[in-house]
């Protein structure tokens, strides 16, 4: 059976922030790789107002997303289309084309016939929580679970194509322990991280025994580094992570860590490959 993955999240930058290290990790060995990306991140804030206005901010980040796929090597990307629904209380929720606002079984429909078609063996999306609670984090996080189950049921989507059922489904996670210790290195260079304890914001991480996989992608920093430049719509001069250089941020992007949700065990030993006993 070929090795394939298929990665579904929210908005651009999301797969460079989350698992670029991955994605280029894998990529670079020659497994294929597919994003899929609900919106087009409209909603998503400008840190340069030369680089874009809020009436062309989707056709600019979707064109910094193609950039950075490119950078980490990702084989192809596939847009769903629906509009950035906003952090939780905007305006922007409310919007009819928002990615909230979809009917679910479209979206599963449509996420059905990716799995189907390209038949990855490892699925990824982002936690229930979102990461950080943001609502298309939430939503892209229940319709790739549901589609997933879905794709292996023949009674289910017919059109969509011949059944599939991935061997693994993982989520992402981000360690307590070494959120932790990111917060006090930041901090000890002097980058202001209070955005962290913002009351809105839910605690982030999962605890050390939740993670099943932590991927080593030191290899493969340079690549998730130049795919984060290529969003420079969202990573401005203020952002913790713009403000990382050299060594330190090497050591601070090179572990990406997962969650197993769904799938075939991983054998004992087999924490760092995503593919480890299949």
């Amino acid at each position: 059976m070929a090795r394939s993955i298929l990665a579904c999240f929210a908005h651009p930058d999301d797969e460079s922030f989350s698992v670029g290290g991955t994605l280029a990790y894998y990529a670079a060995r020659g497994i294929p790789t597919t994003l899929v990306c609900a919106t087009r991140g409209e909603a998503g804030k400008i840190a340069d107002p030369s680089l874009a206005t809020q009436e062309n901010l989707g056709e600019v980040r979707e064109a910094e997303l193609r950039d950075a796929a490119s950078a980490l090597g990702i084989e192809s990307v596939e847009i769903l289309g629906h509009r950035d629904s906003g952090m939780e209380g905007a305006e922007d929720n409310n919007d009819p084309r928002a990615y909230v606002m979809a009917d679910r079984d479209e979206v599963i429909a449509r996420l059905v016939g990716y799995i189907r078609s390209l038949q990855p063996e490892v699925v990824i999306t982002f936690d229930p929580d979102g990461a950080y609670g943001h609502p298309d984090h939430i939503a892209v996080h229940h319709h790739t679970v549901a589609a997933v189950a879905a794709a292996r049921d023949e009674t289910r989507y017919p059109e969509a194509g011949p059944v599939w059922a991935p061997r693994r489904l993982y989520f992402t996670a981000i360690s307590k322990t070494r959120f932790a210790e990111m917060r006090r290195r930041l901090t000890e260079m002097g980058v202001d991280t209070s955005a962290f304890d913002r009351e809105d914001m839910p605690i982030i991480g999962q605890d050390d025994d939740e993670i099943d996989v932590t991927m080593d992608v030191r290899e493969t920093v340079a690549a998730k580094r130049a795919a984060l430049k290529c969003h420079a719509t969202q990573f401005g001069p203020d952002n913790f992570m713009t403000q990382l250089a050299g060594d330190v941020a090497d050591d601070l992007m090179s572990l990406e860590s997962f969650t197993l949700w769904w799938g075939t065990p991983i054998p004992e030993g087999g924490d760092g490959d995503l593919f480890s006993g299949l």
